[in-house]
């Protein structure tokens, strides 16, 4: 009976204890004050946006359903609109000095990085902004412009 009783306290102490070891990392910024290791995501709203397509604490939730959804949109129904296109994001997005969405201070990169999440949009699309110049010269072939559109959009 002794025996019984010993073990389930030890059981219950090393419980207690691994409990308060993964609790430790969740509360150490709170307590101490310091950051964690990972640094926070630069993010600054560009200055020629007036607003998202969507409020910021949805779009920081759902964007990526959003992404998707555009993307069935257009590949399965043929339908395209910009205001939840990939492409319409990394033109609002960019950061103006690298003109991209990746790098350190990308506006992308450095939110899925901080949430250690792989971003696989631009294994096919650019992680560019469209030059004003390369967005009125082929616009005005219609449908010949939504195809080197797609093309420009890979690169």
């Amino acid at each position: 009976m002794k025996t019984t009783t010993l073990l389930q306290a030890r059981f219950w102490i090393s419980l207690m204890g691994v409990l308060a070891l993964l609790w430790l990392p969740v509360t150490y910024g709170e307590t101490t004050g310091k950051d964690s290791r990972v640094p926070k995501p630069s993010i600054q709203l560009p200055a020629k946006a007036k607003k998202c397509v969507e409020p910021v604490d949805i779009m920081k939730r759902q964007h990526q359903n959003f992404i998707l959804h555009q993307r069935d949109e257009t590949m399965y129904k043929g339908i395209r609109t910009k205001q939840h296109s990939l492409k319409n994001c990394v033109n609002c997005h960019a950061d103006p000095k690298t003109n991209s969405v990746l790098g350190k201070d990308g506006f992308c990169e450095s939110c899925h990085t901080y949430a250690a999440v792989n971003i696989d949009c631009f294994s096919c699309h650019t992680d560019k902004a469209e030059s004003k110049d390369a967005a009125a010269s082929y616009r005005q072939f219609g449908d010949l412009g939504n195809i080197l559109d797609n093309i420009i959009e890979k690169r």
